[in-house]
């Protein structure tokens, strides 16, 4: 069984300014530089036939290529801290066409509202003030636009010390593709 989801790769200098955000907040969880990733599904486990199915699917998505923005910081209740990303019409209608194909392959639909995001950390317990602090020192966070041309099929593998992504596919976008299309 393989445990994928789908995602957009940061390049390593995004991830390096990313990385000096992290700390600051006892108890956080850091996610390594490495990890930084925007998912646009989540997938679970599949065995290796539906990975293959999910491959051959994404292979034939057209979609054009678009602009990132990374901007704030939030958090998802006392469990995690991330980095946001705003949520433009070609980063909704990708995130929408991949979810489409996912459930025509027979995956269950996604229930949850598409909050896009970068995770920095997670927690096992309530952060306390210093959660606030961070938030507030950093909520004019904001990352040069993105040119985002390829998204991909990634691997997630857990350990004992968290998870390691693994690049499955990639799958390229198109200049000059109407975002219509």
């Amino acid at each position: 069984m393989l445990r994928l989801f789908v995602g957009i790769g940061l390049p390593p200098e995004l991830k390096l300014r990313l990385s000096l955000l992290c700390s600051g907040v006892p108890g956080a969880r850091w996610v390594d530089p490495g990890n930084f990733h925007v998912t646009l599904r989540f997938i679970g486990e599949v065995d290796e036939g539906t990975a293959a199915d999910i491959d051959e699917a994404l292979m034939k998505l057209r979609a054009p290529r678009f602009g990132l923005q990374l901007a704030g910081t939030g958090h998802f209740g006392a469990n995690m801290l991330w980095v946001g990303v705003e949520k433009t019409p070609e980063l909704v209608r990708l995130r929408d066409r991949i979810e489409s194909v996912l459930v025509r392959l027979g995956l269950p639909p996604e229930t949850r509202r598409y909050a896009p995001h970068v995770t920095l950390a997670r927690f096992n317990r309530d952060p306390g003030p210093k959660l606030a602090e961070f938030l507030a020192e950093h909520a004019l966070f904001r990352e040069p636009p993105l040119l985002v041309d390829h998204f991909s099929l990634i691997a997630s593998y857990l350990t004992k010390s968290g998870s390691i992504y693994e690049d499955q596919a990639d799958y390229p976008l198109e200049y000059g593709l109407s975002s219509r299309a």
